[in-house]
């Protein structure tokens, strides 16, 4: 297995928290951003960071820091292609995504992906967690995503596609299913980040 690149995604608008960088949070001592960077980092090949606006604020992560390449805030999507374009130019095959507010998921996040995909010609998969009422819930923010389908990727999004799982469907993609209901929980309000702290407290 070839190592993908990572890309943490850091471009959302962060909306029920005020705006502003969710990953610059802090969950006890630490930022979310480093959490996320700590477990992603020795799993992949290389780092950046999918984020707009000035690259400045995060000058002191020394990550490449990858803007969207598609006009107005065309979610997730746009940071996978942003990515997968950054990766395009390093030559590598894959890249795997990270959410910047997802502080603590799976350690064997990679290798797990890389298992789902076994036998696909661009292995394409979103990590996924048991849910009570749909079986599975998908978490479209952690995926491992092939450079070869970038153009298609782009083409979509040039014709209005934001929903990430109808893409991933459109090219079979599978799901790599994590037992832990809370494996990819996320910082989304002033009481996640209260629970972040003391999830963070727990770990160390």
């Amino acid at each position: 297995m070839i190592p993908p690149l990572g890309v943490i995604l850091a471009g959302g608008q962060a909306t029920r928290m005020g705006g502003g960088d969710k990953g610059l949070l802090r969950a006890g001592d630490t930022r979310l951003i480093d959490h996320v960077i700590d477990r992603l980092s020795p799993q992949v090949a290389g780092l950046a960071l999918n984020a707009n606006g000035d690259p400045d604020r995060f000058a002191d992560l020394n990550l490449p820091i990858l803007p969207d390449s598609i006009d107005g805030f065309a979610g997730p999507l746009a940071g996978v292609l942003a990515g997968l374009d950054w990766a395009a130019t390093l030559g590598a095959d894959t890249i795997v995504t990270a959410a910047a507010d997802t502080p603590f998921f799976p350690c064997d996040l990679v290798p797990r992906l890389h298992l789902a995909t076994e036998g696909m010609a661009h292995p394409l998969a979103l990590a996924a967690t048991p849910d009570p009422k749909r079986g599975q819930a998908r978490h479209p923010t952690f995926g491992l995503w092939p450079v070869a389908l970038r153009e298609d990727l782009r083409t979509a999004l040039q014709d209005g596609l934001r929903k990430v799982v109808l893409w991933t469907d459109t090219h079979d993609g599978r799901t790599a299913l994590f037992p832990d209901e809370a494996a990819f929980f996320n910082v989304n309000t002033p009481d996640d980040l209260k629970r972040a702290e003391t999830m963070a407290k727990d770990i160390q």
